[in-house]
């Protein structure tokens, strides 16, 4: 069985004087462990597939199961406690007036975890972040140090799934290098199963086992890691993305 199973999922939104269909009819399986990867273009859905699974857009058709289980609505905690997202932009993502102290606590005082400051320094230590940096700031850390701030607190609850949605590319070129290696190696480490958004084939070639490529709110086209290092694309869509990428994806084999 697989852990995440998304079957013919649709999210539509009001926009006044029209529906906008942003995501239409899409099916995926991910499996435990496995990490998988969601291209496209901007405005592609790619993102809201996250978002509805979180509970953050609104379902309009289909089915999304966790371990064999509907998903409830609200999330509760049960559901935040397994699953963790990861969002693109560290800075918006962590609260300005919270230490990282208090950031990395949060999620444990939420869920009634103890033995808290032993939890933050080692999550501090896991994401290769100094302990000192536990009582700074947001705006005392550089972008990649908060991004990495951003994933040891997703990873408080010790989850089985990360939902990263473009987690590297508000990142330098060399920021984005360590921080897609240090989640393989979480990754590794944990046994976690990521479900992985990006704009970007090559950062997709790095991280994730198979992909499924969309446009404009529809799957286009499922591809394996090996079919996607060998170019064997079946739409012109997807070859289109993979050749924007070449570069990169030979930079990063």
């Amino acid at each position: 069985m697989a852990l995440i199973e998304i079957d013919n999922l649709s999210v539509h939104f009001d926009a006044g004087d029209r529906i906008v269909k942003a995501v239409q009819e899409v099916s995926l399986k991910v499996d435990a462990r496995e990490s998988y990867g969601l291209v496209g273009e901007s405005g592609s859905g790619k993102s809201t597939i996250l978002r509805a699974i979180c509970g953050l857009a609104p379902i309009s058709g289909g089915s999304i199961r966790i371990g064999g289980e509907p998903l409830k609505t609200p999330r509760g905690k049960g559901f935040s406690a397994r699953v963790q997202m990861v969002f693109q932009d560290p800075y918006s993502s962590l609260h300005p007036r919270h230490t990282i102290d208090s950031t990395l606590a949060e999620p444990l005082a939420i869920h009634g975890v103890g033995d808290t400051d032993r939890r933050v320094v080692q999550a501090l230590k896991d994401v290769a972040l100094d302990p000192k940096f536990r009582f700074r700031y947001p705006h005392q850390l550089s972008g990649g140090q908060r991004q990495r701030v951003a994933i040891a607190r997703a990873l408080m609850l010790q989850p089985e799934i990360l939902l990263l949605d473009e987690p590297t590319s508000a990142l330098d070129a060399s920021v984005q290098a360590e921080t897609l290696n240090l989640l393989n190696r979480l990754r590794a480490e944990r046994g976690l199963t990521f479900l992985m958004v990006s704009h970007d084939l090559a950062v997709i070639d790095h991280m994730c086992d198979r992909v499924l490529v969309m446009q404009h709110g529809r799957a286009v086209e499922e591809l394996a890691r090996a079919d996607l290092a060998a170019a064997r694309m079946q739409t012109d869509y997807a070859r289109t993305l993979f050749e924007a990428s070449a570069d990169r994806l030979l930079d990063t084999a």
